[in-house]
């Protein structure tokens, strides 16, 4: 069973393996750099506990946890 985006403890390092959404999300999130191989590692989270910040690819980026579900990690 491979792991998820919504799972990676803060401060760990991960590669992104694959991408698993509709059409339109897997293409905003590519855009995003959400990218197979691309290094992320989870910073800190929103008040409420959403979103999450990521650093990936030299930037920090906001995710929802629901579209971190369908980041898969190696």
């Amino acid at each position: 069973m491979m792991k998820t985006l919504d799972t990676l403890s803060f401060g760990t390092t991960a590669k992104i393996e694959d991408v698993q959404a509709n059409p339109t999300l897997r293409r905003r999130l590519f855009d995003l750099g959400f990218v197979p191989g691309s290094a992320i590692t989870p910073l800190y989270t929103g008040v409420f506990g959403d979103p999450t910040a990521y650093s990936i690819r030299g930037t920090t980026i906001a995710l929802r946890s629901i579209d971190a579900t369908k980041i898969y990690l190696q």
